[in-house]
């Protein structure tokens, strides 16, 4: 292993992916179809080919481009009041005014509890400890399944900072959409008691007394268009030229808010470490490794879908995607009920002497998704900062000063490591019954049919 040692040893003094991750960010915005994410290309095909990456090309594909006008949420009673609101990706353009309904987390049982039928329901972006995170995109479908007429989306994370995230799969959503900060969401919270409480126990009880429907009623306006848009996936190739290939793959576009460093330029930035060392030892690996950066991850895997479908999945060995690698100290292995690739994983962390802890559930939000989905075994590494939720991800905060060079050139390593162990290991294929069955057992379905996301082979 002459070769990857002397790789390895090498990356622990390179400057260049911190170099690339500053370049990256200093671009701005990368949302998908933007100019932003296609300057973005740009950067990554270039430093794809400076890590020795071969036959480096950018494949463009079609996808519907969301812009952000204003939006804005006034409540109308108890009391006037104009808060900070942030629309949420694919959320139409519209004006809706209707009572203000708490859902605390936003999970279906809450939202069954509740008359939610016209009414602009609040949810928050944490969920309940002891169960799996629920997603955005199934807190929305399910709400407004159940009769909803907009959705406001509270931050769990202090800061004034509000949320934002894609509410659909590439695709204008059914209704209108903004997320607020935690201290916007904890004033909603209150305003909406107002309508379940009598006069006497109301703060705002001379307020309400002037309201004669006695609720509290909110403005909901936003302004979006969503049209015709143009993205691209950046891939090359390394290793040999082999039947099966291994396909390494992160998403380098990010939301239009923030410089989206933690998410996930640390990821791509990790990718690109895991490719240099890979290219310095590419005569020790036993199949070729196709390493592509994917566009519109963000706004409903659209980079992957296209992937997808344009590679035969029976000549894809192993997926290994890093969505939320290198931002943390603590590297985790999601291998979604594959347990060819936990071994893997396992094999790796004994070999370099560094826990990754390995969960085998499975999820539908990252770019693996059109792979497990189709029976190619996958991991997705993540990485752990010890708090539940995004943290600063999807925020204004997302910013180059959150990044630690050394995790992005450490889990590269483990990265180029898991790639090399993989592309020696015959992993064996997902089965889609036993897939289904482990979604259902983790409560996925009803929110991924929400959501719009459950398989039809699955029913």
């Amino acid at each position: 292993m002459d070769g990857f040692d002397a790789a390895i040893g090498r990356t622990w003094t390179d400057d260049r992916p911190g170099e690339f991750l500053t370049d990256l960010t200093a671009i701005g915005s990368r949302m998908g179809g933007s100019e932003g994410e296609a300057r973005a290309a740009e950067i990554v095909a270039d430093a794809f080919r400076d890590a020795g990456v071969r036959n480096v090309e950018q494949d463009p594909f079609e996808m519907q481009a969301w812009q952000r006008g204003d939006s804005s949420l006034r409540v109308r009673s108890p009391v006037e009041r104009e808060f900070e609101t942030i629309a949420l990706p694919y959320s139409p353009a519209g004006e809706v005014e209707g009572e203000l309904v708490d859902a605390g987390y936003g999970t279906p049982e809450e939202i069954d509890e509740l008359d939610v039928a016209g009414k602009i329901v609040v949810a928050s972006t944490t969920t309940p400890e002891g169960g799996r995170f629920i997603h955005r995109m199934e807190k929305f479908g399910y709400a407004i399944g159940q009769g909803a007429a907009a959705f406001v989306f509270v931050n769990h994370v202090p800061g004034q900072l509000p949320p934002t995230g894609s509410l659909t799969f590439g695709r204008e959503a059914e209704a209108p959409a903004v997320g607020v900060s935690k201290e916007t969401g904890a004033w909603l919270t209150e305003f909406a008691e107002v309508s379940n409480s009598d006069t006497s126990n109301s703060r705002f009880r001379s307020a309400k007394s002037g309201n004669a429907e006695g609720d509290t009623r909110v403005r909901l306006t936003v302004d979006a268009e969503t049209t015709t848009g143009r993205s691209q996936n950046v891939q090359g190739r390394l290793g040999p030229e082999t039947d099966e290939e291994i396909l390494l793959l992160a998403h380098y576009d990010g939301h239009d808010i923030a410089e989206g460093a933690l998410d996930n330029g640390c990821g791509v930035a990790a990718v690109l470490t895991a490719a240099r060392v890979l290219s310095e030892a590419e005569n020790e690996l036993d199949r070729g490794v196709r390493v592509v950066a994917v566009g519109c991850e963000e706004v409903g895997l659209l980079g992957a879908e296209h992937l997808a479908e344009t590679i035969d999945h029976d000549d894809v060995a192993a997926v290994v995607n890093v969505d939320g690698g290198g931002r943390f100290r603590d590297l985790i292995a999601l291998t979604h009920t594959s347990e060819s690739t936990g071994e893997a994983v396992e094999r790796v962390s004994e070999r370099a002497n560094h826990p990754v802890e390995v969960e085998s559930d499975p999820h539908p939000f990252s770019d693996q998704w059109p792979f497990v989905r189709a029976g190619v075994p996958s991991v997705q590494l993540h990485s752990d900062s010890g708090e539940r939720g995004r943290g600063w991800g999807h925020t204004h905060a997302d910013t180059r000063d959150k990044a630690d060079d050394r995790n992005i050139r450490e889990h590269g390593v483990l990265t180029a490591l898991l790639v090399d162990e993989l592309a020696s290991t015959d992993a064996d294929r997902l089965e889609q019954e036993e897939l289904a069955e482990a979604f259902r057992e983790l409560e996925f379905e009803t929110g991924m049919k929400a959501a719009s996301l459950w398989p039809e082979g699955w029913e």
